[in-house]
């Protein structure tokens, strides 16, 4: 780890570059840019002191999605290796937190603007246009960000290692057993913890005991759920039931800096699935955009 002074306009990492090193503002500001210096150059946002960027490419390993330049003389960023971030964390505990804070709030933001777009997908046809100039410029960012540089799917190896994470090894702070159809909790709730299933299956409705009720999706063993809850404080989307007599681990944000001291690959895990779980939804939002930029030029 070191801290490296840049001045205005210089380059801290190009779009494209592969990216072994994550980085954090501790002084000045920075652009995020696409397309530098191209004919489709687009500036995406600003960041100021205590932002984290980088950090996704390092913890799938892909190619750096945008160009980052400093907007100040002395713009001071802290560097940080793959291979380093267990010792950084483990100098700033409190660190742990604010890095999962910083990619939950970007899942947050990013799944509001899809399921926005999502919602305009529906009801145009190609005869409809809509006219939210607002919706159009985030939409037109999107596409720019991306043009002649589509964001890549997940890799095979990035796959596996995150279906054979094993959330069940090592130091567990706290467990409890849950009868087959206890509700965990309840869509609307506060959430304060997330969950880590180390036996049987939980399963996540919309509208549960509703005749609307939809089953989201299954979890098994090794998988984890309810995160944004502990990292965003923020009400439950959705109600989690136990379908099997089922074991989970409670993990507080309090707990943190605990459970990586006594047990950092589980910290580093609960990371990689933040990561890919923004990646997946990148996608998915760029192609939403797409399908709707096809039909107002249609």
């Amino acid at each position: 780890m070191k801290d490296i002074t840049f001045n205005k306009g210089d380059v801290i990492f190009r779009q494209g570059e592969m990216g072994e090193t994550f980085y954090r503002i501790e002084a000045g500001s920075a652009e995020v840019i696409v397309n530098y210096q191209g004919e489709n150059e687009k500036k995406l946002t600003e960041l100021g002191t205590g932002r984290f960027f980088g950090e996704l490419a390092v913890l799938e390993t892909y190619p750096r999605s945008a160009t980052v330049i400093a907007l100040e003389d002395g713009t001071i960023v802290k560097e940080i290796a793959e291979k380093e971030l267990n010792d950084y964390f483990t100098q700033e505990p409190d660190k742990i937190m604010e890095l999962f804070r910083h990619i939950g709030g970007r899942v947050r933001s990013l799944t509001a603007d899809y399921q926005e777009a999502s919602a305009v997908l529906e009801k145009l046809s190609a005869e409809e246009k809509t006219e939210d100039e607002g919706l159009l410029g985030r939409i037109g960012k999107v596409l720019g960000k991306f043009f002649g540089q589509r964001e890549q799917g997940i890799s095979a190896e990035t796959l596996r290692e995150i279906e054979n994470a094993d959330f069940t090894a090592g130091y567990s702070k706290e467990t409890v057993n849950y009868k087959a159809g206890t509700v965990i909790f309840r869509e609307g709730e506060p959430g304060r913890c997330m969950y880590a299933i180390h036996w049987g299956q939980v399963g996540i409705y919309t509208d549960y005991g509703k005749p609307e009720q939809k089953l989201l999706g299954d979890l098994n063993a090794g998988q984890f759920f309810g995160e944004m809850g502990m990292i965003e404080d923020e009400p439950r989307s959705a109600t989690a039931v136990a379908m099997t007599d089922t074991t989970l681990e409670i993990i507080n944000a309090e707990d943190l800096a605990e459970l990586f001291e006594q047990n950092p690959p589980k910290v580093d895990m609960i990371l990689q699935n933040l990561s890919h779980r923004l990646r997946k939804l990148t996608i998915s939002y760029q192609d939403v955009c797409a399908k709707i930029a096809e039909k107002q030029n249609a």
